[in-house]
């Protein structure tokens, strides 16, 4: 897996002071997405183990909150496979934080229920997120008062009650 960009400091995808990984590869390709160079699953740099400690160290003040996984597209198959071994490894040094994820994939239809983005590895990865901004942007519904999220028809939902409960659940207070 590749990855265009690492915030180290991010306030505008999730709550509270974030570390942000843009990773590459996505085949949404929404109309007038903000990040198109992403698309290309060669774009940027190689994620490496190197890489993976970078963000560890990145997290580990206090004030960050968690870590963010976006893009490209971090649900397509080929990088949940690369995240999750990373994901486990947050888990495990930063259990207090939180990880938030931005998919076009829609969470209740195509990421637990049969679609292209389900493999071997998405229950895995889906346990181990507490939020999911889901559905791709829509240009025509964009709306830049919303919080977290670009146009009106996605969803911000809280994955471990919505794991819980069957169903998808809203994050409260968002």
């Amino acid at each position: 897996m590749n990855y265009g960009e690492i915030k180290r400091t991010d306030i505008a995808n999730g709550e509270g002071v974030r570390v942000s990984l843009f990773v590459s590869g996505c085949t949404h390709h929404c109309r007038g997405c903000f990040n198109k160079e992403t698309w290309d699953f060669a774009y940027g740099k190689e994620f490496t183990k190197e890489t993976e400690e970078e963000l560890l160290g990145a997290l580990s003040p206090s004030y960050i909150a968690g870590l963010t996984l976006l893009g490209g597209e971090p649900m397509e198959p080929e990088n949940q496979r690369a995240l999750l071994p990373f994901l486990h490894r947050v888990r495990e040094a930063y259990p207090e934080k939180n990880i938030w994820c931005y998919t076009g994939y829609l969470f209740d239809r195509e990421l637990q229920g049969a679609g292209r983005a389900r493999c071997e590895v998405t229950d895995e990865m889906l346990s181990l997120i507490d939020v999911m901004v889901d559905g791709e942007f829509i240009q025509e519904k964009k709306n830049i008062s919303l919080r977290f999220r670009g146009s009106e028809n996605q969803r911000v939902i809280d994955v471990k009650k919505s794991l819980e409960e069957g169903e998808a659940r809203m994050k409260e207070g968002i």
